[in-house]
């Protein structure tokens, strides 16, 4: 005869508690009401709990890994202001976010993504030099604006600091991203880079060669004969020993990829190294679209990560399968109320 684990009662304790929409007095209230609810509501829900646990801790350390368009689907604000809060004290992106960030910096109104369409003739696009994010819009001469702005802050730095780009320039890309960063900042541009540089927030970037940003960087190099080399196996050893500054750690991915990964690969590093005898990070909140069925990271559970070391056995985790522009901000929001932030 099977053993019975459980009793009846034991798994018939609590009843689902249906939304009431007239009732309900914020995001916040909405996100707790969800708590009682099922699917991927009640995995929301969650998630606020858990990122609200992690931001409560101030012995944790919060790490936001973004994937994703991001910055051009308008999610640029939200982190921003996650930034301004001290809700993350370190941001692992991708280079096409900061690379679309550039572009919101050289914009005078600070957006230079438009919204488009889905069902669009993309080959009338490329005529117009209009590139297309799904259903948002991006004009080549944002590209260009974002570009020649790069361009002047670097040269303004390399005069101000007897820099001669023609002899080989070696520098992380967290350190160059906080050079412009402070650039913008003292322009008083408003974005992710800007608000990074004026709270001592550090941008990471595994892949920084994969994006718009990189490919300046090239163009520079070409025209101007300088010689700009990015040392992104610096920035490894540096990330994963900043984990080991407070007792315990945390993450906000954002789907997953080479940020995610980026991220969760400190922690077997420092073991290899014998850096530390922790291993792992001891919260997360994951918001993602995949399936852990095709082998990729994206999709890849916290479960799995826990047999690599990235995380440890007893993480406390919360997993929604949502689209991040839905997700991101209703999580923040609610975030904001519970802790009072206007």
């Amino acid at each position: 005869m099977r053993e019975v684990k459980y009793s009846k009662e034991e798994y018939l304790q609590k009843k689902i508690d249906p939304i009431s929409p007239r009732d309900i007095t914020g995001i916040d209230d909405l996100l707790r009401r969800l708590g009682g609810c099922s699917f991927q509501g009640r995995a929301l829900s969650r998630c606020l709990d858990v990122l609200e646990n992690m931001v409560r801790d101030e012995d944790c350390m919060v790490v936001m890994t973004l994937a994703g368009a991001m910055v051009p689907g308008g999610m640029e604000e939200t982190v921003t202001q996650l930034i301004e809060h001290g809700i993350i004290h370190a941001l692992v992106s991708t280079g096409a976010n900061i690379s679309h960030s550039m572009v919101n910096h050289a914009d005078a109104q600070n957006q230079g993504h438009y919204v488009g369409a889905v069902s669009v003739d993309d080959a009338e696009l490329y005529e117009h030099h209009i590139n297309r994010i799904y259903d948002t819009f991006l004009p080549e001469e944002g590209y260009h604006e974002g570009e020649m702005l790069l361009e002047a802050i670097l040269k303004r730095y390399f005069a101000e600091h007897e820099i001669d780009p023609m002899q080989p320039w070696l520098i992380r890309p967290q350190e160059l991203f906080r050079l412009v960063g402070s650039a913008l900042a003292a322009m008083g541009k408003r974005g992710v880079l800007a608000a990074a540089a004026r709270h001592d927030v550090p941008i990471f970037c595994g892949a920084t060669t994969d994006s718009e940003f990189a490919l300046n960087l090239v163009k520079y190099n070409l025209r101007n004969n300088w010689r700009i080399v990015l040392d992104e196996l610096a920035d490894v050893n540096v990330f994963a020993h900043s984990l080991l500054a407070k007792e315990r750690g945390g993450t906000i991915i954002v789907g997953g990829g080479v940020p995610r990964n980026w991220a969760q690969q400190a922690w077997p590093l420092l073991d290899m190294t014998g850096a530390t005898e922790r291993h792992g990070y001891d919260r997360t909140i994951r918001i993602f679209t995949d399936s852990p069925a095709w082998g990729g990271l994206s999709g890849c559970t916290i479960s799995e990560s826990v047999s690599w070391g990235k995380y440890t056995e007893n993480a406390i985790t919360a997993e929604v399968q949502c689209d991040a522009t839905i997700a991101l901000p209703l999580l923040t929001t609610g975030l904001f109320e519970r802790l009072g932030i206007k």
